[in-house]
């Protein structure tokens, strides 16, 4: 009974363990393992060993964790007894050990952290760690975030390298939760903050100012100058009151220059900015200090074909047109005279303020020669020179100082109709001549040769008396006639009709250049300056009636277009064989040759209004 008692006390008792059926250690430090430790939680250890490599790390459990040095973020600072948070990865790894991280712990704290306190559009400080395909990886608070190179700076990054090391502001663009992915920029921030400067600067800024600024950059525009936060453009017009091709001949990159400001639009953020502004406009005062008439001196800066520019002073050019650089030589490049450099004397002509232009000129500097031509030799004077050129329609004559003057084919014989010049004069040639006329405005000046002698015809009635006999010699065969030249240097025609008594076909079947004949003067034409000629009526047995009758028939023979051949308007000993051309070409062609003698001699008339220069 007793012994049963016992039993039982002994069972139901608290203070009774039954020893057989106890839970070994390991099964109770498992038990507590499970309640207390799970997996991808973050706890807290304790430092309770420094090795070289890394730290024994106590959490508690039946065996320490390791956590290599790698993972400590200030390592020559960690000793025992430190209190770490850190990830337990895994119970028990396969050296029974648990499984824990430092650095993954960190990263999950510093993400749960920022995405706690910050969010899109947030400012952090970011680290500049190193650089990745497209940018750079940014420390954020511990988590890795994506910096990309266009989100670097506000200008081109040249070398990202620069950055890495460095600690900026940087705005969060976008955070993605699900891949712990975030993005971020520090230009917004810097144009953010270059906007609020911009507008602060705006505000300062009036017209009229002067500011310094760095130039930026250089087009063939103009400059860009940063004014501190604003940019402005120096445009290459108001860069210098004078001549420049290009900017970079005023500016460089990186200068620091005073600029005036000239205008400012608010709504664009432009403004335009002046340098020649700070200086006084010269031209205000040009017609006072280069009155027209002056003498002035100054730099050839350029040459054009038309004329040269000359600078007189800084902002102050000047135009010698080619007309005005010589009175006698046809300049026809401005290079032919003066040359870029050359320090040269000039005339002013004329001022134009308002459109900035000044005509001067070169050959001002000494009086017109034409003007002391014209003094020397008046009208009626003359002069002896030598051909230097030839036209169809004159030739030119040097009087002095490279001043031709001009004889016309209708002044170079009394009674020879001259067809070109090439007929009494050559090149090389010195004649005399008389002045006809000198215009000093126009530079020209008309030479007579005939008018060296006197005119033959005024004595022509007792020189060729009607019904008297002369000698000559045939100068020119015509189909109508020949030509005979007289004493004193005329020409009378004998027609085909007044050849001989007998029928003639063809006139140089009878006649021929050169041959002496004797004929008497049948008819003289004062108005016409012709005289007509017969051998038939030369004879001794020719009666006064035959010779009335000759005349008559002399004037009636004449056709209308060979009396204009008669009167000389054409020359041409190859007359038979271009009619003969003609008839075979038709009607149109003979008159398109009849008409080509008559269009030679009135262009000739219309050139003589031409300039008297070679």
């Amino acid at each position: 009974m007793a012994t049963e008692e016992s039993a039982n006390q002994t069972t139901d008792s608290p203070s009774y363990i039954d020893l057989d059926n106890m839970p070994s250690m390991d099964e109770l430090l498992e038990g507590l393992i499970k309640s207390d430790f799970s997996e991808g939680s973050i706890i807290e250890g304790t430092i309770v060993e420094v090795r070289n490599d890394g730290a024994l790390v106590d959490i508690g459990y039946k065996a320490e964790g390791y956590v290599p040095a790698a993972e400590f973020r200030h390592w020559t600072d960690t000793k025992l007894g430190d209190k770490i948070d850190i990830l337990l990865e895994e119970i028990e790894n396969e050296n029974s050990m648990p499984e824990i991280s430092l650095q993954k712990a960190y990263a999950i704290k510093s993400w749960n952290k920022i995405i706690t306190e910050s969010e899109e559009g947030g400012i952090v400080k970011g680290l500049m760690k190193h650089r990745v395909k497209g940018g750079i990886i940014v420390d954020v608070g511990g988590v890795e975030a994506f910096l990309p190179g266009s989100q670097i700076d506000i200008g081109p990054v040249r070398n990202m390298d620069d950055y890495i090391g460095q600690e900026y502001d940087v705005k969060i663009l976008k955070i993605n939760h699900e891949r712990h992915n975030i993005v971020v920029s520090r230009r917004e921030l810097l144009e953010e903050s270059l906007r609020d400067k911009r507008a602060t600067l705006l505000k300062e800024m009036e017209v009229g100012q002067v500011r310094k600024g760095l130039v930026k950059n250089i087009t063939d525009f103009g400059a860009f100058i940063d004014l501190g936060g604003v940019d402005g453009l120096l445009h290459i017009t108001d860069m210098s009151w004078g001549r420049i091709s290009h900017p970079s001949e005023m500016v460089e990159v990186g200068q620091e220059i005073e600029v005036m400001i000239l205008d400012i639009d608010y709504d664009k953020e432009r403004v335009s900015l002046g340098f020649k502004q700070k200086s006084e406009n010269p031209w205000q005062t040009v017609d006072a200090k280069y009155p027209v008439g002056s003498h002035v001196k100054g730099r050839v800066v350029n040459i054009m074909p038309y004329g040269a520019f000359v600078e007189l002073e800084d902002g102050v050019e000047g135009l010698i047109h080619v007309s005005e650089m010589s009175w006698t030589k046809r300049v026809t490049k401005a290079g032919e005279i003066v040359s870029v450099g050359e320090n040269i004397e000039a005339v002013v002509l004329d001022i134009d303020k308002e459109n900035k232009k000044i005509s001067l000129g070169l050959r001002q500097k000494e009086r017109n020669p034409w003007e002391v031509l014209a003094e020397k030799y008046p009208v009626g004077s003359k002069i002896t020179g030598k051909v230097r050129n030839m036209t169809s329609y004159g030739a030119f004559v040097e009087i002095e100082n490279d001043i031709d003057g001009m004889i016309h084919v209708s002044d170079m014989s009394w009674t020879r109709k001259i067809n070109n010049p090439s007929e009494v004069l050559k090149p090389g040639d010195n004649v005399e001549a008389v002045i006809l006329d000198i215009n000093t405005d126009q530079q020209r000046i008309s030479l007579g040769l005939k008018q060296t002698e006197d005119d033959p015809w005024k004595d022509i009635d007792k020189l060729y008396a009607i019904g008297s006999v002369v000698k000559g010699k045939v100068s020119k065969i015509t189909a109508f006639g020949a030509f005979v030249e007289l004493s004193h240097k005329i020409d009378g025609l004998i027609h085909i009709s007044q050849i001989s008594k007998n029928h003639v076909e063809k006139v140089k079947d009878v006649l021929s250049v050169g041959d002496e004949v004797e004929a008497r003067v049948i008819k003289v034409d004062h108005d016409e300056r012709r005289i007509g000629l017969s051998i038939k009526a030369a004879q001794s047995d020719f009666t006064e009636e035959d010779y009335r009758a000759a005349e008559q028939e002399y004037s009636t023979a004449l056709k209308p277009g060979e009396e204009m051949v008669a009167m000389g308007d054409v020359f041409d000993e190859t007359f038979g064989e271009i009619e003969a051309q003609t008839e075979k070409k038709g009607k149109a062609g003979a008159e398109k040759q009849a008409k080509q003698p008559v269009e030679a001699e009135e262009q000739a008339k219309d050139k003589i209004d031409t300039p008297a220069k070679s």
